[in-house]
């Protein structure tokens, strides 16, 4: 819809077609109803990409301040959440609705799954529905995977590959981790949620993290969960801040304590009990030695888990992956060796945090495309 409102109003002539009967699925879906349009923090390095200069130009290009001045001129109020994050005060619907407005001048196609693509002499013939359209260009924006409940395919992949261009390997990300048997004990903990720093290679985030009888969830683990890969370690650390002898100087100011309250004092009930349990140091602080309490502080501070999968793309909020940047244009998001083809958006090899990020680069792209179709 961004790259339509954009084409149309440079006065292009558009079809937008879509496969479902109403247009904005995902985000009528998105931050709980009401959509979490952008993110203050929008930055380049806030992106995942085989090439992670790629989205600079088009993201530089359209900023927050520059979507947050459309929703207000459609008088959508909205308001911050934590790092960044920008929703509507009501619903979801009003994005929608204002890009809609916005598309004015576009010809729609709702209902109207495609049953063919074809390319000659400078012409693209689409076979949607019952008809068949022609135009000198072919955006694709039909998105990613991710929550196929939702109508969501892997159709972006089929059409880049029918035109020859590669597509990096796809896969589930802001997605739950689950974990093996061997971490069962953990699963009894569901419903539990607490603030820790996820790790997983060089990345790292701290904000909550939810067990649940699968795995672990949590804004932490969906962010992570974008830059693991099977068979890869985990590290919770489960006191974010604290020093690293902060258990040998609980045991100073309170010797008669046990590892369970001190540990009560810091975490929910259930998981100091659960974590007690595992780090194995039962009776008084006093009576435990210090290269003990050093060891478990450690152990806290970088818990491993080695999960065995995610819940898919049925859960996951977006994918990983994607058309590559390779073959397109980060200034038009044009193919470079395809006259008229252009691709935008989750389809793309460009994947952003939670929070916003990857709503912004939709619309960030979608501007770059419509001004150059």
């Amino acid at each position: 819809m961004m790259a339509a409102r954009v084409a149309s109003q440079r006065g292009k002539r558009v079809l937008l077609l879509e496969h479902a009967s109403e247009p904005g699925n995902k985000i009528l879906i998105s931050g709980g109803g009401r959509c979490n349009f952008t993110n203050l923090g929008t930055a380049p390095d806030r992106f995942i990409s085989a090439n992670p200069h790629f989205a600079k130009s088009a993201l530089g290009r359209y900023s927050p301040q520059d979507f947050v001045a459309l929703v207000e001129a459609h008088g959508i109020a909205w308001h911050e959440k934590t790092l960044g994050q920008l929703f509507c005060n009501g619903s979801a619907r009003q994005i929608i609705a204002m890009l809609v407005a916005e598309c004015a001048g576009v010809d729609w196609g709702l209902g109207q799954p495609i049953r063919a693509v074809e390319h000659g002499d400078g012409v693209y013939r689409i076979t949607h529905g019952a008809r068949t359209s022609r135009a000198p260009a072919l955006v694709i924006a039909t998105g990613g995977p991710s929550i196929p409940k939702m109508g969501a395919t892997g159709f972006a992949y089929d059409l880049a590959r029918q035109f020859g261009l590669k597509v990096v390997e796809p896969r589930p990300a802001l997605v739950p981790l689950t974990l093996s048997a061997g971490d069962a004990l953990f699963q009894n903990l569901s419903g539990v949620a607490t603030d820790v720093v996820a790790a997983c290679g060089k990345a790292r985030f701290r904000e909550a993290a939810l067990f649940t009888h699968r795995g672990l969830s949590g804004p932490a683990i969906l962010q992570i969960s974008s830059y693991w890969r099977h068979g890869a370690p985990v590290a919770i650390d489960f006191a974010p801040g604290a020093a690293r002898d902060w258990l040998v100087a609980a045991k100073r100011e309170r010797p008669r304590a046990t590892l369970r309250s001190v540990l009560g004092g810091v975490l929910p009930a259930r998981l100091a009990e659960v974590l007690t349990e595992r780090l194995a140091l039962a009776g008084e602080l006093a009576n435990l030695p210090d290269r003990a309490l050093g060891a478990a502080a450690e152990k806290l501070a970088a818990w491993p888990f080695t999960p065995s999968g995610t819940e898919g793309f049925a859960k996951a909020e977006v994918t990983v992956g994607g058309i590559s940047t390779e073959g397109l244009s980060s200034q038009t998001m044009a193919a470079r060796r395809v006259p008229g083809l252009y691709a935008i958006g989750e389809g793309v090899d460009v994947t952003g945090w939670l929070g916003g990020y990857n709503f912004q680069w939709a619309w960030a792209s979608g501007v770059a495309a419509g001004n150059a179709v």
